[in-house]
């Protein structure tokens, strides 16, 4: 089925949007614990920081080349065991860091996580909106993100608890994955919608029909990772702690995940469109008055509310796209949200990050802002 408006009048799928909120609060811790604990692991290795970039981007790949291969898997597996199976997957690469100090094993299970984390990604996105009847999209997208920001922000919790050393923190997340697939698998059989399979060239005819969506997406991206990874950097340029550094990005983490649901109630009650362009324009604007603020405990506040802006465009973009596509374009869509997320991230790290270097720090909070500027202003102007 092509693109159209969503059935309003069935009742929601409970089994599978609550696998689905497992299965990617599940994903989302194993990303957050994997980034910052496989560097330090590899740092203490003395393995060349190049070659620890090179590691990270590595799981990047697996997602692209899941997003390429998206419609081949869903010729051959359902849906909903593809999500079970790359829960698996992800399971069994992590016990393989647990377990193996090779660095060349190491990429290959840094590749493979990515590639099942992306077929998740990709699936639960689709599933969730299969599952979901339109009068309560918004809400049930706002609780899948806030899973998704729990998740990123507990993964990381378990370095502290567990320390680096012996592989124990990747073996415990292995095996929390593992039961979370086992629950899926159960809940599965409870199901009465399935994600459908993507028809060949599905990806390039959603590109062509909706690219303000995947706008909207690459701009969160951009936003998303210039705040994780270079506004701390941002911060101890102007004279601010490195504690105050690492406290900031846990201060939007956690305010954003409790906003979403509330993004979501808004976008059930108030126009999607212009809820998109307002959460756009507020992430901009606290972006652009971080430099003119002095106090710490204010920037934190602006911070925070930066964080949640920026994230509720990605529910946002989830809302909309199960608004306006069902079927096999619904699965090539949630392909291209996440191809977008992986380009936008990349671009907001690599361009705010030069930007510091060529204009001084603040250019990185201000090019950011512009960028969310812009894109508010596009999708204002540019949709139909």
């Amino acid at each position: 089925m092509n693109a159209s408006r969503a059935v309003d009048g069935f009742m929601p799928d409970w089994a599978a949007i609550t696998a689905v909120v497992l299965g990617v609060t599940a994903f989302a811790a194993a990303q957050g614990l994997t980034y910052p604990l496989a560097s330090l692991v590899l740092e203490s290795r003395a393995v060349p920081e190049s070659l620890i970039g090179l590691n990270a981007g590595s799981f990047g790949l697996g997602i692209a080349a899941a997003t390429l291969l998206i419609g081949r898997l869903t010729a051959r597996v359902a849906g909903d065991r593809l999500i079970v199976l790359g829960l698996l997957g992800c399971s069994l690469c992590l016990a393989v860091l647990a377990g193996f100090e090779a660095l060349w094993i190491w990429f290959a299970a840094r590749f493979l996580l990515g590639f099942c984390a992306g077929v998740i990604f990709i699936m639960s996105e689709a599933w969730l909106n299969a599952a979901c009847p339109d009068r309560l999209r918004g809400r049930v997208s706002g609780v899948y993100g806030a899973g998704m920001c729990a998740g990123f922000a507990l993964g990381p919790l378990a370095i502290p608890l567990f320390g680096t050393e012996d592989g124990f923190a990747f073996a415990l997340l292995a095996v929390y994955v593992a039961a979370v697939a086992f629950l899926a698998a159960i809940l599965s059989r409870r199901t009465r919608t399935r994600p459908a399979a993507s028809p060949a060239g599905a990806i390039l005819r959603f590109l062509r029909g909706a690219p303000l969506l995947a706008a909207m997406v690459l701009a969160f991206g951009f936003a998303d990772i210039a705040a994780i990874s270079v506004m701390p950097v941002y911060f101890v340029k102007t004279g601010h702690s490195e504690a105050f550094a690492a406290l900031s990005v846990t201060a939007m983490a956690l305010p954003t995940a409790l906003a979403q649901p509330l993004v979501g109630l808004l976008l059930d009650r108030l126009s999607r469109p212009a809820v998109a362009v307002g959460c756009g324009l507020i992430a901009a604007f606290s972006f652009l008055s971080i430099p003119l603020l002095q106090s710490e405990p204010v920037i934190l506040a602006v911070f925070a509310l930066m964080g949640a802006a920026s994230f509720a465009l990605y529910t946002c973009a989830l809302t909309l796209l199960g608004e306006h596509y069902t079927g096999g374009l619904l699965v090539a869509g949630s392909a291209v949200l996440s191809l977008a997320y992986a380009v936008g991230s990349t671009l907001g790290a690599s361009a705010t990050g030069f930007a510091m270097d060529v204009l001084g720090p603040a250019a990185a909070p201000l090019g950011a802002g512009l960028a969310l500027l812009a894109f508010a202003v596009l999708f204002a102007f540019g949709r139909r």
